[in-house]
């Protein structure tokens, strides 16, 4: 097949010199898509124009130590928290704020209006609230507000202090209408996934100040801090937490220390308490007593945990770039045993683990652990929660996908309550290699749509969101998403817009090394949506105006036309013109196909530049051969919403 040599440049010095204007073909409007773009994030000393930290960039912090005591009859979590909170910023704060997500499954939440809940809890029962320096904390006057609370300093909170924050507190931990935190039944007993356990810190930033939005079912924004603690349960349940289990000698028996450390050194699955050892456990005489697990994380924005006397537990070295090591764990009750489903999932964790660090960014965390429980599909540093019948290729997936979360937003810390297409689209995104990654893409291809589950091209199956004027635009702050378009557009539009960038517009290469240089520079910091803008731009090395305004800021379509083959003189001997119309607001690279009457077969780019001045553009095809087929995108690869005008044949 002849190729046409026609190069980047070449080829946008002929669109503006061969192109012919014609606003009748369609309603394309070039000033619209090429206008000036302002984006909504200004650059400054804290957010420089390469979409880095800027020279002053500051983040204020939070560390935490935390005691939590579980009753499993009463349901209910007790908890003490100590928060040293250190103000980085160039303000002096006058007060602190932090939010109370156990409050979103109160009666007179916010959230039930908008999520129409009907079983509730009390939420957050504060028994003490307290301020001050270490050894000398003192009542606090403060303020709740639905899922917030506002603490009143008493002496202002100058750049560079520190203020320490005490809180006892007590909630009954929901049922399966918890969703994110619940508890519920297993065969051998009852299951907590406890998450959003504890009073966290609003992240002050220099955006917004405190960025206090309620929680209404949208996900976190948080600081990051160091966390040290312990969990208290009756002997004989296994808590499996974020980070790293700092007493292993006072709460595993001698068997289960030995296979942890087996598992340490083993690619293969070691088995650390089996099915038989949680039969003869539960079989035993009834345990009295507790126990508490201590945990240590770092670099970290959340902590979680997962308790239960039914679990199931096994576990596996993951190997990371420059030879670090991590490890691999899975807690499931005994029914989900078995290699044909969660017998497999510390495999999927660590391939996943290991591709992603490989690919992206090394995996910074001591252990990684999939809890199968109530809580089915969610994600926390270095902890996910999936589903008790979750097997084989859903089983994969969705490991990898709450996996994936620990670089999106854990990593890089997006505003999951404005943007929640950052971090769902972009692991959504990063889930697509995964698939082909694990055992040459033994359960790929990845598709994430909603109009056709399972198959299908990614880019014919956005056509519908594109075309439907009620879809949001994908900027929306979160919460405003309805259901209906929440995955269409946070996950799937989201990640196929990164995929057309990487694939058809910066290539791999280009795409690859600005990613990567976006993740590195914003790790366990807090980006906006205009800093990943000029990220991808600057490193990229291309103007992505057009693309942020269509795909991001705009639900335009797509929609590009043979309008017609002519021959000079009417003779093909004197060469012939392929005219090409835009018909769509929308703009992107694209391929089209010739094929000539002797079988011979030319392919020729038009770059998203073709349309900067221009609705139809001329391709001129010298020689005296005559044109049988033309073809726009003959692979799919964009989301042409009228496909039926992209071939022309003789």
């Amino acid at each position: 097949m002849k190729k046409m040599a026609m190069g980047w440049l070449g080829l946008v010095a002929l669109a503006l010199a061969g192109g012919t204007i014609s606003s009748a073909q369609g309603s394309y409007d070039p000033l619209k898509t090429f206008a000036p773009l302002t984006l909504p994030d200004p650059v400054n000393q804290y957010r420089s124009s390469n979409g880095a930290p800027g020279p002053a960039y500051w983040q204020n912090r939070a560390d935490y130590v935390l005691h939590a005591s579980l009753d499993p009859a009463k349901k209910e979590l007790r908890g003490d928290e100590t928060i040293t909170y250190t103000n980085n910023s160039p303000d002096t704060l006058t007060s602190l704020w932090i939010q109370l997500d156990q409050n979103t499954y109160r009666k007179d939440a916010r959230a039930t209006a908008d999520l129409g809940a009907t079983e509730f809890t009390e939420g957050y029962m504060l028994d003490a609230v307290e301020t001050g320096a270490k050894g000398a904390t003192h009542k606090a006057d403060y303020i709740v507000s639905d899922t917030r609370m506002q603490i009143r300093l008493t002496h202002p909170l100058a750049h560079g202090g520190t203020v320490l924050v005490h809180i006892r507190y007590h909630y009954t931990v929901p049922a399966a209408f918890g969703g994110r935190t619940s508890w519920g039944p297993s065969q051998k007993g009852d299951i907590f996934d406890i998450a959003q356990w504890y009073p966290r810190m609003c992240v002050y930033d220099d955006l917004r100040g405190w960025d206090t939005l309620p929680y209404l079912a949208q996900e976190f924004y948080l600081e990051y801090g160091t966390f040290d603690y312990d969990v208290t349960v009756p002997d004989g349940m296994v808590v499996a937490g974020s980070g790293e289990l700092t007493n292993s000698a006072e709460v595993l028996s001698a068997h289960e220390i030995a296979q942890l450390a087996k598992a340490k050194a083993s690619d293969k699955t070691v088995m650390i308490r089996s099915v038989d050892d949680v039969t003869k456990d539960l079989a035993g005489p009834a345990k009295s007593g507790t126990k508490t697990w201590r945990f240590h994380m770092e670099k970290t924005r959340d902590v979680a945990f997962s308790a239960s006397s039914a679990f199931v537990w096994d576990a596996a070295r993951v190997n990371l770039p420059d030879g670090k090591k991590s490890l691999a764990m899975s807690v499931y009750p005994v029914e989900s045993a078995g290699d044909a489903a969660w017998g497999r999932s510390t495999e999927y964790l660590k391939d996943a683990i290991e591709h992603f660090s490989q690919r992206w960014y090394p995996y910074p965390y001591p252990v990684a652990v999939n809890v199968a429980g109530p809580t089915d599909g969610m994600e926390y540093p270095g902890i996910i929660f999936d589903g008790i019948t979750d097997s084989g290729k859903v089983l994969f997936w969705i490991t990898a996908h709450e996996i994936g979360h620990g670089w999106f937003p854990m990593i890089v810390g997006f505003d999951e309550r404005r943007n929640a297409w950052m971090d769902e689209g972009f692991n959504t995104f990063i889930d697509i290699y995964e698939s082909e990654d694990f055992k040459q893409g033994v359960y790929g291809p990845k598709r994430d749509s909603e109009f056709a589950p399972g198959g299908g091209n990614p880019a014919d199956e956005i056509v519908p969101l594109m075309q439907d004027s009620g879809a949001p635009v994908m900027m929306t702050r979160a919460d405003a998403i309805s259901e209906k378009y929440r995955h269409p557009v946070t996950y799937f539009k989201s990640a196929l817009g990164l995929q057309i960038l990487r694939e058809q517009i910066l290539g791999p290469e280009r795409f690859d090394f600005a990613f990567r240089q976006f993740i590195a520079d914003w790790a366990y910091k807090h980006p906006s949506p205009s800093d990943f803008f000029r990220a991808m731009e600057s490193e990229g090395g291309e103007d992505l105006s057009y693309f942020w305004r269509g795909w991001y800021m705009n639900n335009w379509t797509f929609d590009l036309a043979v309008e017609d083959v002519q021959y000079a003189k009417k003779d093909a001997a004197a060469g012939a013109t392929v005219t090409i119309a835009n018909r769509g607001q929308l703009v992107l690279p694209a391929i089209v196909d010739i094929t000539f009457a002797d079988g011979s077969k030319t392919t020729v780019t038009l770059p998203a530049e073709t349309w900067i001045q221009h609705t139809t553009y001329d391709i001129p095809l010298p020689g005296d051969k005559k044109v049988t087929l033309v073809v726009i995108d003959p692979n799919h690869a964009l989301p042409d919403v009228d496909r039926s005008n992209n071939v022309w044949k003789r």
